[in-house]
């Protein structure tokens, strides 16, 4: 960072409400990060601390995690660089090692962006209410100013690899080494997956376990060439989905650019809905924490899953306890809950046992444990947790959006149902044939529906209508 200033720095636009995403070169640069790891320090305290850095495969990610690093080290923190890392690695080590960490990923936007996400010791998330807008701010004076002061010690920077710890630690939390042989299509996108897969489901760096693993986009590619990292988006699933078939697999598995999130493909090449997974997991750490003297375990999930994770929940003698859409949201209530596992319709999943974090690994192999235990193939297990028809998410550009959903609350009046505003407006049938969510995104001009009912044709009926005045 040089002394010659003719810029204003405003980071308003890459600081967003849980992490900072920018494009590479624009709003976010290897100066901009360099302050924003000195102000990390500064904000949380960290003079005389270790913290870990880390990245993703991104081809801008090195050299962000050096300045990062850099100005962390001005300020008297030292640094171990983690190099290559999933974002549940950089949780990974933030809890196991007690450290506050950043890890340099854009998760599954494209190419150009990339971004941090930072977290406290013991995985403890930040976010703009728990002193990113501190971090942001502190970074815009440094770089107004045009230096970094330094700190009385400068901290030093070494290099850790912590990918053998994290694998093992998985491994423990769940034992597949009894499962029945499975084959295994795992679609890395290109993403850190590519790394971690190998590691904790094949034999690189532990004992083999009973899986044939089927590669696709293993090699770390921060262009993307096959498909977007972005298994949420249906023409993402494709390759995978036909892999699977080629295969004669038992299951697919998606993960995200930075391999937080994992999505579930069953043998007959379709998908399984995150609900499903949010259910399945659920009864196995239900089960677990049960064995383990926990009387009535808490589950967290979001108000989009299916309806059925909270009877699964209840039947189960768990508590449920519904949240907000988010992760940050999650976290929190998980920590004030003492929950044992929490899920998100995103294909999120987070768990106590680690650190309240998301991992798409941990989730992924909690799968593979309930299919390998059972003789049956994946479509007929998850049929179980799927009794509801979902409409997925489904988005409408609207400018008005109070008046859309006003409309529909006019239109809905003389039925019998509940409505609840805890993340946008839940409409419930009191009969319970059917509900559906409106949600005003924060950062788009669109109105979100979420829709689930008993049966298919009341599902397409509630969703029809709903859509018809929303885009009135």
């Amino acid at each position: 960072m040089t002394s010659e200033q003719t810029t204003t720095f405003d980071l308003s636009a890459s600081f967003k409400a849980y992490d900072v995403r920018g494009i590479v070169g624009e709003s976010i640069t290897a100066e901009i990060v360099e302050a924003v790891g000195a102000a990390f320090v500064d904000v949380l305290q960290l003079e005389g601390q270790t913290i870990v850095v880390g990245g993703d495969m991104r081809p801008s990610s090195p050299e962000f995690s050096k300045a990062f690093a850099n100005g962390a080290a001005a300020r008297g923190a030292s640094v171990e660089l983690l190099d290559l890392i999933s974002t549940d690695e950089l949780y990974f080590a933030c809890g196991f090692l007690n450290r506050a960490g950043a890890t340099f990923t854009a998760s599954h936007n494209p190419a150009e962006y990339n971004g941090i996400k930072m977290a406290k010791a013991g995985a403890v998330p930040i976010s703009s209410e728990t002193g990113l807008k501190e971090i942001q701010a502190l970074a815009e004076q440094y770089l107004n100013a045009g230096s970094i002061p330094a700190a009385g010690t400068r901290g030093l920077i070494s290099v850790r690899d912590v990918l053998k710890d994290y694998s093992e630690y998985l491994r423990k939390l769940v034992d597949l080494s009894a499962s029945r042989p499975l084959k295994v299509v795992v679609d890395a996108g290109n993403g850190m997956a590519g790394l971690t897969t190998p590691a904790v489901l094949g034999d690189t760096l532990l004992p083999k376990l009973p899986f044939d693993i089927v590669p696709l986009y293993f090699e770390l590619d921060g262009s993307f060439p096959n498909h977007p990292a972005n298994p949420l988006e249906p023409e993402n699933l494709r390759d995978l989905q036909a892999a699977v078939i080629e295969h004669g697999a038992d299951i697919g598995l998606a993960f995200d650019g930075d391999a937080d999130r994992c999505f579930v493909i069953d043998e007959k090449g379709e998908p399984v809905s995150p609900s499903a997974i949010t259910g399945m997991v659920a009864r196995r750490e239900i089960a677990r924490a049960k064995a383990q003297g926990e009387e009535t375990p808490t589950i967290i999930h979001n108000l989009l899953t299916s309806r059925a994770v909270a009877e699964l929940v209840e039947h189960d003698g768990g508590r449920a306890v519904r949240t907000r859409v988010g992760h940050s949201f999650i976290k929190a209530v998980m920590a004030k809950e003492g929950a044992v596992f929490g899920g998100e319709h995103s294909a999120h999943f987070y768990f106590r046992d680690f650190w309240n974090a998301d991992t798409g690994m941990l989730a992924a192999m909690h799968v593979l444990a309930a299919l390998g235990e059972q003789e049956g193939p994946l479509s007929e297990l998850a049929r179980e947790y799927e009794p509801y028809v979902s409409s997925g998410e489904i988005n409408s550009e609207v400018e008005d959006k109070p008046a859309a959903v006003e409309r529909v609350r006019q239109a809905f009046a003389d039925e019998d149902l509940t409505i609840d505003t805890l993340d946008g407006s839940t409409f419930t049938a009191n009969d319970g044939s059917y509900w559906f969510n409106l949600r005003p995104s924060n950062t788009e001009p669109f109105l979100r529906l979420n829709a689930e009912a008993t049966d298919r044709a009341t599902m397409e009926r509630v969703r029809d209508r709903v859509l018809s005045l929303v885009r009135a």
